[in-house]
């Protein structure tokens, strides 16, 4: 229990911590393995995903090592708290679950494919928590960026979680909502599997596979 809750249990706005006006830590400007800027402006022609799928460290590798992403981040997404610090957000009293941020070139990758990967590598069926790792922060989502990608998110999910159905396996508790302010991560937790390459990774997909339908963009 933390303060009286469950770390399960989402905070409303007059339970979260408050927060601050900016960034308490200081924030890298380049990926250390990508060499782009982790901050807007992205080139023209590139677009913004944003997904959770439990610890951050290990969803981050997923992306960065896929063709046509310019640039990858780990932070702080759909919360309460502005500008949180990892300790904040593991509280559980911020709300904000662990997100990847992802800039690709969809004339190379689509965001079909991003979120193929995304229902690929991890369990979107555990709710408030990926494997060993529990908490509101560790929730599945994905945050869309407009219209196009909600459809798109929201056809993939229906038609993974009937294939899941169909082996027998719960339902998807994949959140799906408009992208909320991102909060970088401390410099600690940026392409942390870079410098870091036998760390903590505890992502694991269900086995069944994920493929893009025929009628999805």
């Amino acid at each position: 229990m933390l303060f009286g809750r469950h770390k399960t249990e989402m905070p409303d706005r007059e339970t979260a911590l408050p927060g601050r006006d900016g960034y308490p830590f200081e924030i890298p400007t380049t990926h250390r393995v990508l060499g782009n800027p982790l901050e807007p402006p992205f080139p023209e022609g590139t677009e913004t995903a944003y997904f959770a799928m439990g610890c951050f460290w290990g969803a981050e590798r997923i992306f960065w090592q896929t063709n046509g992403v310019h640039t990858t981040a780990v932070g702080y997404q759909n919360g309460l708290t502005p500008y949180p610090t990892y300790d904040e957000v593991c509280s559980g009293m911020t709300g904000h679950a662990e997100a990847v941020m992802v800039v690709f070139d969809p004339s190379v990758v689509s965001f079909a494919e991003l979120v193929r990967k995304f229902l690929t590598e991890h369990d979107p069926t555990q709710g408030m928590r990926q494997g060993n790792d529990i908490g509101t922060q560790y929730r599945s989502g994905i945050f869309f960026d407009g219209p196009q990608q909600e459809d798109t998110a929201r056809r993939m999910l229906v038609a993974y979680g009937e294939e899941l159905a169909g082996r027998g396996l719960g339902p998807v508790t994949t959140e799906l909502s408009p992208a909320g302010p991102f909060y970088l991560a401390e410099a600690e937790h940026q392409q942390y599997l870079d410098r870091v390459p036998n760390g903590y990774c505890g992502l694991a997909g269900t086995g069944v596979p994920c493929t893009v339908p025929q009628d999805v963009r």
